[in-house]
């Protein structure tokens, strides 16, 4: 996602010369279908297609290759002197790279459609892939299903094209604005996510606090505000009395990875008393809660908790997480037994 903002701010700036798309790969390939590569008149480039393998290569020779329209080249990744495509680059795998020129309608409906998507706006494209019998067009739909664009001819679905959705960043949204959460959001926009950061003490939520965050909002509510089920949300206000009031808050939005700060026993303790505000059952308000957050990978700190929480979001979303620490209502009833209730408890938020 981050590459996608890349992508686009280098297109704005107006010397576009030719774009790479990795559209199919097989064997092994260090980036996915999708991954892009932009190559201005001047050099400048951004984005990428391999693991640094190709783009020297595309770079140096991509303004010549789409000279007369747009065109599907095949590098080798296989390490093989003899191959008949002679670019051993050690990787395992072939790959199919599809080269456009930058002057052309279908390179700008497609910048369109990146630009609209880092909007929050989902966009289809489809793209025939040029070959023999086979000329380079361009269809590309709202998520609706409506057409955004397409080329002067249809794309045909008999030949050979390449399908993508563009989805909008992932929104993380971080209730609390103590001194760990500075490292969160700088992680998270990393990878390109908006982060919006949320709390009811005005003198931690303030925007030179967090400069790469898309909002920061002192408030104690929900106001003004949609949770989605889209959204990831990690509730760290280090108060038990705030994570109580944001959680019953935020749980009925059911988003899509729910993530609360604080000891196993704690977060029980706050389960229990939200599921009863809520008139849920424990079970239901266990449904798709992690607690306590993040990946149990070790280390001390603020990097180290934000580094965890970070990691396991992408791993959830990537349907890539193994063990995890999610709330269960076995987890509640044991830890409710354990040690009693006393206000101590409730009040620590050690991970």
């Amino acid at each position: 996602m981050r590459e996608r903002r890349q992508i686009v701010d280098l297109f704005e700036c107006g010397n576009a010369a030719a774009l790479a798309t990795l559209v199919q790969m097989e064997g092994s390939s260090y980036r996915r279908t999708g991954a892009r590569l932009l190559v201005a008149a001047n050099g400048e480039y951004a984005g990428g297609i391999s693991g640094g393998c190709l783009e020297a290569e595309v770079i140096r020779k991509a303004q010549w290759l789409v000279r007369d329209g747009a065109t599907l080249q095949r590098y080798s990744t296989l390490f093989d002197d003899t191959a008949d495509i002679p670019y051993g680059l050690g990787c395992g795998g072939t790959v199919n790279v599809l080269l456009e020129p930058a002057n052309t309608l279908e390179f700008a409906a497609l910048m369109q459609a990146m630009r609209s998507s880092l909007g929050g706006q989902r966009r289809r494209v489809v793209s025939q892939l040029p070959g023999i019998g086979s000329s380079f067009r361009r269809c590309i739909l709202a998520e609706s299903g409506e057409h955004v664009f397409h080329s002067q001819q249809l794309v045909d679905p008999t030949l050979p094209f390449f399908e993508e959705w563009l989805d909008p960043p992932q929104r993380l949204v971080i209730f609390g604005a103590g001194d760990d959460v500075p490292p969160l959001v700088s992680m998270a926009a990393l990878l390109g996510w908006t982060c919006i950061v949320i709390d009811g003490r005005a003198q931690w939520a303030r925007r030179e606090r967090f400069s790469e965050a898309s909002q920061v909002i002192a408030t104690s509510g929900l106001a003004g505000l949609e949770v989605t089920e889209d959204d990831a949300v990690v509730v760290m206000t280090h108060s038990y009395e705030q994570d109580r009031e944001w959680l019953a808050g935020v749980l009925p939005s059911r988003p899509r990875y729910l993530g609360l700060l604080g000891s196993r026993h704690r977060s029980a303790l706050l389960v229990s008393e939200v599921a009863s505000r809520l008139g849920w059952s424990v079970e239901s308000a266990c449904e798709g809660l992690f607690a306590p957050v993040g990946l149990d990978i070790g280390g001390d700190g603020a990097e180290a908790i934000a580094l965890a929480i970070i990691a396991e979001i992408q791993a959830f979303l990537e349907g890539r997480l193994g063990v995890s620490r999610r709330m269960t209502v076995e987890t509640v009833a044991e830890q409710i037994t354990l040690g009693g209730a006393s206000r101590y408890l409730q009040t620590q938020c050690a991970v």
